[in-house]
């Protein structure tokens, strides 16, 4: 058994509670982190694979403004623990970050691998213990932690707790979304886990799903109601995915669980008027088949051409039949019915979680003194472009600085 003096136990070693950790830790706490799976950071890992975007250059107002409704909730955390911060930290552990084109903040490196090495070494470093294959399945009949091992269960006493566990994308890394029914059972109100920045489902024809599977589509223009975004999207066999779509997908998401489905509107020329296209479009075709002339007239890429052909089937109408008009009009204006989203366990991430209104100031749950909870467990989502690792990253060290005050006041009392 654990001594419970200064012992704070973290469940979860993604980057909320590997930032929970090294608060507490040089915080003066006694700090254990317990994970599931065999290693830490495994989902950090995967998110490095292309790159490593751990945050983001742009004014922190408008970085705000990308959590939407949850925004004043993490306000404080992030302020507390801004991008400037998470640059710092990086830096500090020996990989320099560099500001991308798009204002996009990534590790010199560009991968996540060094930059977890040099902080578990930090870690250890700090005192810090790790007990991996622990899964934690509860609290025991006298509220101490209770993990599953490969020797059995394990009872666990701490002054505080840290729970850092992931939302449910991605479950072989860690992130299982098992802590939902434990939280709930306790009282804790926890909104449905949904997929967030994730791929949506179409009914593409064969002929189109066989041809454009894997194609980008670039530099388009998505829209859905009010809401539009420019950038790119890639044909799956299923659907589609990519920056753009993960950049709606809340809005797509909320449209196929209200109505079944979602209309997305695709502009593949969205700098050139209608009245411009038209123009182009206008000229005689003679031999050229149609694709080569939408091809040369108004520079469409293939997959472009074939989401018209699609969008022209489902109309019922032949795209040789259309005039230069309409044409134009619909190659800024191409409907896609999404028909579902794509499973959770595929997704980027997760919205839903511990609602707010269940967190104190400190993060901790106000029905569990001493459970503070950080990350994707909490019902935040944000779209790609380093937004979903700072906050993690901010919440993680909020609660890391929740619990040691904790704790320092029991001391006290």
């Amino acid at each position: 058994m654990t001594s419970t003096d200064n012992h704070i136990a973290v469940i979860g070693a993604g980057p909320a509670g590997l930032t929970a950790a090294e608060v507490l830790a040089q915080g003066g706490a006694r700090v254990t982190v317990y994970d599931a799976m065999p290693s830490a950071g495994r989902k950090f890992l995967m998110a490095g694979r292309g790159g490593l975007n751990l945050t983001h250059s742009e004014p922190l107002t408008q970085f705000m403004a990308r959590y939407r409704e949850a925004a004043p909730k993490l306000q404080a955390a992030i302020e507390a623990f801004p991008p400037d911060a998470l640059r710092a930290w990086s830096e500090a552990l020996g990989e320099p970050t560099f500001v991308g084109t798009s204002g996009r903040v990534f590790p010199k490196a560009f991968k996540a691998s060094p930059l977890l090495r040099a902080w578990l070494r930090r870690l250890d470093a700090g005192g810090v213990r790790f007990a991996f294959r622990h899964r934690w399945i509860g609290w025991d009949e006298h509220g101490r932690l209770l993990f599953r091992t490969g020797d059995g269960e394990r009872s666990i006493e701490a002054r505080a707790v840290v729970l850092a566990l992931g939302g449910a994308s991605w479950p072989r890394l860690g992130s299982d979304g098992d802590w939902v029914d434990l939280l709930a059972a306790r009282g804790i109100a926890v909104s449905k886990l949904r997929p967030a920045n994730s791929g949506f489902m179409v009914a593409w024809s064969k002929v189109f799903r066989d041809r454009f599977e894997g194609q980008p589509l670039k530099g388009v223009m998505l829209t859905i109601g009010a809401h539009t975004v420019r950038g790119e999207a890639m044909i799956t066999r299923g659907g589609i995915e990519g920056g753009a779509i993960y950049a709606l997908s809340a809005e797509l998401r909320e449209a196929v669980l209200d109505l079944g489905h979602a209309m997305l509107t695709i502009a593949l020329r969205p700098d050139l008027a209608v009245a411009d296209l038209t123009t182009r479009l206008s000229g005689t075709r003679g031999k050229q088949s149609l694709a080569n002339f939408l091809r040369k007239a108004a520079q469409l890429s293939p997959v472009g051409i074939g989401l018209m052909q699609e969008a022209a089937i489902a109309s019922g109408r032949p795209l040789a039949s259309f005039s230069p008009a309409e044409l134009a009009r619909l190659i800024n204006a191409i409907p896609v019915r999404l028909t579902g989203t794509a499973p959770i366990d595929r997704a980027i991430s997760t919205a839903g979680g511990i609602t707010f209104d269940e967190l104190d100031e400190h993060f901790m749950l106000r029905k569990l003194p001493g459970v503070f909870a950080a990350g994707e467990m909490l019902d935040w989502e944000a779209p790609t472009g380093g937004y979903l690792l700072q906050a993690s990253f901010a919440t993680g060290a909020a609660a890391g600085r929740g619990a040691l005050g904790w704790v320092v006041q029991l001391q006290k009392s």
